[in-house]
């Protein structure tokens, strides 16, 4: 009769199983007020308690600062270990489904988000509690949080399905990122999975409070535009009162030219709208324009104005035209004397070759009926704005690698149409974000990412030198890397390592890799290139500067019939500016260097 009792009662309980771990999951457990002796004694209400920082300090006499919170290293040990060493010593693996759920919060200028997480039903039976921490990308802002169980709580494994939440983290600052890590207790020693980190951005202050409360991120969302011949009247919306934005700008550009208007609306006549004229536009120009508040860092509006090419009556027009008899023996006499002119200077250069390089005269005359002819090709014209290009860089193979970089950025700002982006050049803004933000956003942002490739980029980096460590082996270190040159070391070859990482996603999914290039000087190597980043396209430079440029701005080289000559880019001609003399300079002196660096490599080693 027994054992029919108890076959009863195990089908009874595996019918309640299921809805009791599907109450677990509904409701997710929050955490309890409770003291440490109350933990540690096991009483039954405290399963799942905050640790504060004034029990902290109560238990064991340490103030940590306000951003810690209660964490502590290794917390299981320091605070449970003491009664019972062996609960501490358990492998627990990292918790599963980690989500970040924003709550409300009454201040406009912050967020609060709280934490939510499964445990893992990998060593759950000795779960002891949790770790839960928030780190600002680019910034010092941290907090942390810690949760315990009671000392004798053995948890089975249907409670991985429990949702266990963290209290709110409040006062996180819109529109910027934070890594969320939530940590599984206890953390034995040479145990590598025992955390869960997630990389969460706050809210912009536009999705939180709505774009009439939001000063930086308002910009006119209702414009409209009538045209009189060449002057057009725009129409645009104005920011709320309150908001205390008095002027706004308007900027036109087309063909390389600008057109910059200032407006001050007058609030005392309309309040809601204002209407500015744009006089003296091209006819038959297409303009790409941008309207914005005269605010830092204010978003703008792009809208296009398409000018209609006006001209006069045809008799009027035809009066002004010169006549074609006139002007045909003119155009007949410029033609033949600058066919003369081609036709010497073809048979004179071949000459000069012929002693040079002892070639033929048979064959050049072959080579010259075969030629291709050149082309000029332009550059689109559609497109509103450059290219923006983003250089990377390792600063470890010394000052002279890093100048031959700055000049390399000049030379094709200057004079491939390029927006080059490169932090030595605005270090100002690397400081208040952060290299990593700032880094991560160029990468999101750019339309190409160009990173220079050379024998430090390999290597790995190093641990800071300890005050006992070896005196010769910093002095060797500081003279390799050139003084001041600390921030591009561990800045720039982090990004590399980012865009190392996006090459390899990227060819994953099958996405495209044009984004992506590398490049070597003639004083560092192909095997200097990374094995990610073979995936992409990589460039000699300055030999493959046309090709480069080709790249850039996605026109060919060669067409059926034709080839595309870029003046004063390429291996001959750029030297011949200004801005390419001082790059040919910069690469003699790093490949000066490069060479002494390696024979006293080499003469260490013998």
């Amino acid at each position: 009769m027994w054992r029919v009792t108890l076959v009863l009662w195990q089908l009874s309980a595996f019918a309640w199983t299921p809805a009791a771990q599907g109450e677990d999951a509904a409701e997710a457990i929050t955490p309890q007020d409770c003291s440490l002796d109350c933990i540690r004694q096991g009483g039954a209400a405290c399963e799942y308690c905050r640790i504060t920082r004034t029990e902290l300090r109560k238990t064991l006499g340490l103030n940590s600062p306000e951003k810690f919170g209660s964490c502590i290293p290794w917390p299981c040990l320091e605070l449970l270990g003491g009664e019972d060493p062996k609960i501490c010593q358990h492998y627990v693996q990292a918790p599963n489904e980690v989500t970040v759920e924003f709550v409300h919060e009454p201040n406009p200028e912050s967020d609060t988000v709280v934490v939510s997480w499964k445990p893992s039903y990998y060593g759950i039976a000795f779960l002891r509690g949790f770790q839960v921490s928030l780190q600002a990308l680019g910034g010092s802002s941290s907090a942390c949080q810690l949760f315990l169980f009671r000392r004798n709580l053995s948890l089975p494994a249907s409670h991985a399905q429990r949702v266990y939440r963290s209290d709110p983290f409040p006062g996180l600052a819109l529109g910027s990122q934070y890594a969320v890590t939530v940590m599984a207790l206890p953390v034995p020693e040479e145990w590598e999975k025992f955390y869960h980190s997630e990389i969460i951005s706050t809210r912009s202050c536009a999705e939180k409070n709505g774009l009439e409360k939001c000063k930086k991120d308002w910009y006119p969302r209702h414009i409209e535009v009538q045209q009189n011949g060449t002057t057009v009247t725009v129409t645009f919306n104005l920011a709320p009162p309150d908001l205390g934005i008095r002027s706004y700008f308007s900027l036109c550009y087309a063909n390389g030219l600008k057109k910059y208007t200032d407006i001050k609306p007058n609030s005392s006549k309309n309040k809601t709208h204002h209407s500015y004229e744009l006089k003296d536009l091209e006819g038959g120009t297409n303009y790409t324009c941008e309207i914005a508040a005269n605010e830092m860092d204010a978003v703008r509006k792009m809208f296009n104005i398409q000018v209609p090419d006006i001209r006069g009556d045809g008799a009027s027009a035809d009066s002004h035209k010169p006549s074609l008899a006139l002007l045909l023996p003119l155009c007949i006499a410029m033609v033949t004397v600058l066919g003369v002119g081609l036709v010497a200077l073809a048979r004179r250069k071949p000459k000069s070759y012929m002693k040079t390089l002892q070639i033929k005269p048979d064959i050049i005359k072959q080579h010259e009926e075969s030629g291709a002819p050149e082309e000029v090709v332009s550059l689109q014209s559609n497109r509103p704005t450059p290219p923006r290009l983003l250089i990377c860089y390792s600063g470890r193979d010394g000052a002279a690698h890093v100048r031959v970089v700055m000049q390399l950025g000049a030379f094709i700002q200057q004079h491939m149409a390029t927006q080059v982006l490169l932090d030595l050049w605005d270090s100002l803004s690397v400081s208040e974000e952060g290299s990593m933000a700032w880094y991560s956003r160029q990468i999101q942002e750019s339309d190409f990412i160009l990173v220079v490739c050379s024998r430090g980029l390999n290597r790995k980096t190093e641990p800071p030198k300890t005050e006992w460590g070896d005196e010769d082996e910093e002095e060797e270190e500081e003279e390799e890397v050139g003084t001041g040159l600390d921030y591009s070391i561990y800045s720039s070859d982090t990004a590399v390592q980012l865009v190392r990482e996006e090459v390899v996603r990227a060819k994953a999914r099958g996405q495209d890799l044009s984004k992506y290039m590398a490049a070597v000087f003639v004083y560092s190597e192909e095997t200097d290139v990374p094995a990610e980043l073979r995936l992409a396209s990589h460039y000699a430079l300055p030999r493959d500067f046309p090709l480069l440029f080709s790249h850039l701005h996605g026109v060919s080289l060669h067409r059926p019939g034709s080839y595309l000559k870029i003046n004063h880019i390429s291996e001959e001609g750029f030297a011949k500016l200004a801005s390419g003399a001082a790059l040919q300079s910069a690469i003699y002196e790093a490949g000066a260097e490069m060479k002494a660096k390696r024979q006293r490599g080499e003469g260490a080693k013998q």
